[in-house]
């Protein structure tokens, strides 16, 4: 039997899911090359999760107002917010092997 994540309950659904829809458009397809150039740009560490709600990338790729990803984030409980990240960094292991080569310095741990 391999390894199985517990289940946890989401508190703030609503909120959850829309944050999660931020996450979701952001990687879905031609956007994560713009994405991944406004991190860079910002000099961002993709993996910082906290630094890249701070200076808006999530809002200005998915097309919302600045912010908006921030205060979602902000108005969840700790467990919401651990499951957002998890979510978060799942999808940027998912971003295609050469987009992260040519973006390599955005996913290094230092």
């Amino acid at each position: 039997m391999g390894f199985e994540q517990a289940t946890i309950r989401v508190v703030k659904e609503r909120e959850f899911a829309d944050l999660k829809i931020v996450i979701e458009r952001v990687f879905g397809g031609e956007r994560v090359p713009r994405y991944l150039k406004a991190l860079s740009s910002r000099k961002v560490s993709i993996r910082k999760f906290d630094s890249v709600l701070s200076r808006n990338a999530l809002d200005e790729v998915a097309g919302n107002q600045a912010g908006t990803a921030a205060a979602l984030y902000g108005s969840l409980p700790v467990s919401d917010q651990a499951q957002i990240r998890e979510f978060y960094l799942s999808k940027i292991e998912d971003v295609d092997p050469a987009l992260r080569a040519k973006y390599h310095k955005l996913y290094q741990y230092y």
